[in-house]
């Protein structure tokens, strides 16, 4: 099976975020492999554990997305493709990157494409359904399970508190969804490993794109971060009292009613 994944560099959340000018400071800024790429990296390599056939991580970035392509590959991934826009892109959206990843998978004979639901610095969840519906493929977002028996494909999917069942085939892009899998670590073997496994390094020339091809659509007018909380206020006295007294605070202070 030809199992592809569409692998996004993203910002540690976890540690701290500073804004200069308008954007990410990225002086001293921790990179990770985006966490819900994560569980399509570890979906991608248990399907070709039980399926056979071979895992592709592919990125669009610039020379610093290797490490995490290199994490990918030592978790198990067998190829990794790097697409470098760094010279060629001042700036670009989510059609900017599915436009670029869709002309490199179009000629790739792609069974199974696997990507994650959303990236924790935009959120868009935009990029896995442009490019399937660039390539003409069917979708599913928000995987919690997948099985295949040959060429049919039965998901299950995420919907606001609850799930449903799709049957589909192949070939097929899916988005992977928390819950669908535990990602493993990289073991020490895997690391040694990974420095010998193929990782490709394209441009967009190497794709016959040119900067006009991939404009981006939108633009980021500025980026900060939500004010800080005030402290909250605790309300004394008899009930009837403090429920007087929220009341006028909810239409004075807070100004919701």
């Amino acid at each position: 099976m030809n199992i592809y994944v569409l692998m996004k560099r993203t910002f540690d959340t976890e540690e701290k975020i500073t804004i200069s000018g308008g954007q990410i400071n990225e002086d001293g800024a921790e990179f990770i492999i985006n966490p819900y790429d994560e569980y399509a990296i570890e979906e991608a390599i248990q399907v070709r554990d039980a399926q056979g056939g071979e895992v592709t991580v592919v990125s669009v970035g610039t020379e610093e997305t290797e490490k995490q392509l290199r994490t990918a590959l030592a978790m198990g991934a067998d190829k990794a493709v790097l697409i470098n826009t760094e010279d060629d892109l001042d700036y670009g959206d989510q059609f900017t990157t599915a436009k670029i990843l869709s002309e490199f998978l179009k000629d790739k004979e792609a069974d199974l494409i696997i990507a994650g639901n959303v990236a924790i610095d935009g959120g868009s969840g935009q990029v896995g359904p442009r490019v399937a519906e660039l390539l003409n493929i069917p979708y599913v977002t928000t995987i919690t399970k997948l099985e295949i028996d040959g060429s049919n494909v039965t998901v299950v999917r995420d919907v606001e508190g609850d799930s449903e069942v799709i049957e589909t085939t192949l070939p097929l892009l899916v988005t992977a969804q928390q819950g669908l899998n535990e990602p493993r670590y990289p073991s020490l073997p895997g690391i040694m490993k990974a420095k010998k496994k193929p990782l490709d390094e394209l441009e967009l020339d190497d794709l016959d794109l040119d900067e006009d091809d991939v404009e981006a659509k939108t633009k980021t007018i500025e980026i900060y971060l939500p004010p800080q909380k005030e402290a909250g206020k605790v309300l004394e006295g008899e009930l009837a009292d403090q429920v007087k007294e929220l009341v006028n605070l909810l239409h004075t202070e807070a100004k919701v009613i």
